[in-house]
Formats: C-alpha cells, structure tokens, sequence
C-alpha cells in the first residue's frame, strides 16, 4: 500500500487497511485495550509508525467529552519555589495519567487573565492556579465564573469558590521573628513581598504576632515591601541603609528577597551573621549552599504541588463536592546567618 502524502494527517483507517485488521481493532489498540493480542498489537504499532500515524486527540477528547490535560498556572518558573512546586504537580498529575499544561504569567493580572482563557479553549479538566500578586476583583469574578474543578496554590484570593492548598504563613513568619527575638534582636525589619497580597498579609501578621509577645514596639519604618525577587531584595535593603538607625536583624518575605538582601549588606562590608542576622522564607535548595547558609522557613513546595493535584484529581472524580483548604505547617531551619 502506498504511503499518505506528506502534510495530510493519517487516518485510523489507513493504519487498520496497512496492518490488514479492522478500525475497531486499530481503535482498541490506540486506547491500550489489553483484549487485543500482542502479535496483533505490534503489528498495528508497526504500521503506525511506518506511515507517521499521530492520534488525533482533539477528535478524541471531543467524543469522550475529556481532555486528561491539566492546565497549571504559575507566577515565575524561574523562581526555585515555584519549579519544586511544579515537580510536586506534575509527579502526581503524571501518575493520575494527566498531561501537563503550563502557562507562566511573570505575576502579571494582564496575562493571567488571557492564560485561562486560552487553558479553558484547550478543554482543560482542571485548572491549578498559583495566583498573581496583584489579582484583582475581575479576577475573581473570571474564576467564580468557570465550569471546571478549580484548586488556588500558594496564595488565595478572597472571595474566590475554589479549594486552596498553602503553607501556614502567619506561623512560618512568627517563627522566624521569634527566633531573632529570642537572639536579643529588638529592632527586625521586615523586607519584600507585594502589600495586600494574602501572603504578604500573613506573614506581617506572623511578624506582627512575634514583636507584640515579646513586648515590643513596632517600628513601621522598618518594614519595605517590593518585588518578591533578588531585584526586589537590593531595592528595599538600600531603602533600609538610608534610615537614621538601621536594624540587627532582617526578616525577609522569602529566599530571593534574602539572596539580593545579603549581596548588597556584603558589598557594603556588613558582615552577616556577626553584624546583622537575617531570615528568609520557603527553603529553597540555594539556601542551603548560598555563602553564608541561609536560615529561613521551610515552605514544603513540592508537598504544596502534590497536595494540589490530587485535591484536583478528586474534584475532577467527584469524589468530594465540599471546599477543602489544606494548610502545611512550616519548620524554621537554622544556619549560618542567625545562629
């Protein structure tokens, strides 16, 4: 038999008349159907690959009214947190048998927004949103509006009927700032994040909690938000050295904040952990190795993305119609920059 014309998608019914069987049984070989013999599978496999035969998914899913594709929304997936949580996601998802679609927004509201549109046209089963920082109330009402199961990771919106799956940020930042108490500090900044944004909230709570506990005055001054990033870091720690009476210990929003933190208090001969101690937030692997070794706050990503997708797969399955918020408690890891 001559072989289809380039460019021309191959049909079942070209695969079954090459291996000499029926479209039935070229069908059930595609959909792994173990009644199928394995003389009668490898011969149709052959086939297939001989003509360059590509399921057609589309055609498919459009019959069985599912996709088995996940779209995954996250802010930056250059951001170690947010590549470990993805590794949680998708380990799970693989093994429910789902495909991974992934759209990274950059934490802008502008591209979240096309993002899901462009998930929900591709037919998505499920959505999994680790939201923008800045998420606004047309957002909300964009996701009340779905018709698929939906799970927030990371960060919730108020207002939102979605199940949610995160870490404990309000205990994770009393921790940190409790410990630099409890070292003699009495004067901590708190450096990074996006104000309002519920994981900036919390963890200023958490803050907020340590330094009335222990009896002392909060000094608003001492706390700078900016960009959750190592820009964002070197941008508010140059705002802080501008203070009349800089702090003796530093708490910031998360691992990248301290990262840009510690490189511009290095550069102006500051030494850490002997002139200033600082903490940051979520344990990423450079923490560990970073010079010096970075106490912070583990975060559990990959434990938050495995959460996620089987809150996902049983909504997906119906096996629970109630909301469920998972929250993961988060351990302080102490090292070289607070000891």
């Amino acid at each position: 038999m001559k072989k289809p014309k380039k460019n021309v998608r191959v049909t079942l019914q070209e695969v079954a008349d090459h291996a000499g069987v029926s479209t039935t049984t070229a069908s059930l070989v595609v959909r792994n159907n173990p009644r199928i013999s394995q003389a009668t599978r490898d011969k149709v496999l052959a086939s297939m690959e001989e003509l360059g035969y590509v399921y057609d998914r589309v055609a498919a899913n459009m019959r069985s009214q599912n996709s088995n594709i996940i779209g995954v929304i996250v802010t930056d997936i250059a951001n170690k947190f947010i590549s470990e949580f993805l590794i949680g996601v998708q380990n799970k998802l693989e093994g429910f048998g789902y495909t991974v679609l992934l759209g990274t927004t950059f934490d802008s509201v502008e591209k979240q927004q096309k993002l899901i549109s462009t998930m929900v046209e591709h037919r998505v089963d499920g959505l999994i949103l680790n939201p923008a920082s800045r998420s606004i109330g047309k957002t909300v009402k964009q996701l009340n509006n779905l018709r698929i199961p939906l799970v927030l990771a990371n960060r919730e919106l108020t207002n939102v009927n979605a199940d949610y799956v995160g870490i404990d940020y309000q205990e994770g930042a009393y921790k940190a700032v409790n410990h630099l108490v409890r070292k003699g500090h009495e004067k901590i900044a708190f450096l990074g994040g996006v104000k309002k944004s519920s994981t900036w909230t919390e963890r200023m709570e958490g803050y907020r909690m340590a330094y009335e506990n222990a009896g002392l005055l909060l000094d608003e001054s001492l706390i700078i938000d900016s960009d959750p990033t190592n820009k964002g870091g070197e941008e508010a720690v140059l705002k802080l050295l501008n203070l009349p009476d800089i702090p003796t210990a530093i708490f910031c929003f998360n691992d990248l904040v301290a990262f840009g933190v510690m490189r511009v208090l290095t550069q102006k001969g500051i030494v850490i952990g002997r002139d200033i101690d600082i903490v940051g937030f979520d344990n990423i692997p450079e923490a560990e190795i970073y010079h010096p070794p970075l106490t912070t706050v583990s975060s559990y990503p990959k434990s938050i993305g495995n959460q996620a997708a089987k809150v996902l797969h049983s909504k997906i399955k119906r096996e629970s119609e109630e909301l469920q918020r998972i929250i993961l408690k988060p351990q302080l890891v102490i090292r070289e920059t607070s000891k």
